[in-house]
């Protein structure tokens, strides 16, 4: 019989802790979208049922699925109409930005809890191996929160980095990327599932991840 766990991107006793991290994570992410549209006048996503923090209007079933098996993947995309709003280029990177930001802040609280079970002393009143659990899970919650902060700020299509491009070039340049929008989702492909990606989007996380892990403890280094 063939062990089903070779198949998968994560160990298979961290899958509980994946698959949590993931709904809370494509939730809120998709959730934040929706939210600052809506508050810029865009009724789209709030009409078909996404704002809401309801797992089930946001996960896609494919995307979450390969997150598993290629450790990439993506939830519902929400829907933005920019034609709703009055300064369409401001609207568009600010809606575009509260995806990624939304993963850096569950990061940051993620960061924040376990600091605070350190310094109370509540790892320590845990019976078993329950504290060492607790530290897996978070450890593994902020990790995944800070590569998808930092994955959908990639400048490629269909990410959020892209976006935020597309509204911060003039007109022009704008028509031309998405003129060629398409070939630039191929070259992503490539090199997301190809051995380039050691090369390219890896390193680029990695470094990224260094970094932002440092700012985050900075950032709460006053309070602990």
């Amino acid at each position: 019989m063939n062990d089903f766990s070779s198949f998968l991107a994560f160990p298979l006793e961290m899958i509980p802790y994946v698959v949590i991290t993931l709904i809370v994570a494509f939730t809120l992410h998709e959730f934040a979208h929706a939210f600052v549209a809506y508050k810029f006048g865009d009724p789209t996503a709030q009409r078909q049922g996404r704002l809401t923090l309801s797992p089930l209007a946001h996960l896609d079933p494919i995307g979450t699925i390969l997150i598993f098996i290629a450790g990439f993947g993506w939830a519902k995309p929400v829907p933005v109409n920019r034609f709703f709003f009055k300064r369409p280029r401001l609207a568009g990177v600010l809606v575009s930005v509260a995806g990624p930001l939304s993963n850096l802040l569950l990061a940051l609280l993620g960061t924040a809890i376990v600091n605070i079970l350190y310094v109370s002393g509540l790892l320590t009143m845990l019976p078993g191996n329950y504290a060492e659990q607790l530290e897996l899970f978070f450890s593994l919650f902020v990790s995944l929160n800070v590569m998808l902060f930092l994955f959908n700020l990639l400048p490629f299509p269909p990410l959020d980095g892209y976006r935020i491009i597309e509204d911060l070039v003039p007109a022009h340049i704008r028509s031309k990327m998405t003129q060629y929008e398409s070939y630039g989702i191929v070259v992503f492909l490539i090199l997301v599932i190809t051995p380039l990606d050691s090369y390219t989007i890896h390193p680029f996380l990695e470094i990224g991840r260094t970094i932002v892990m440092s700012i985050i403890h900075l950032i709460l280094s006053p309070f602990f």
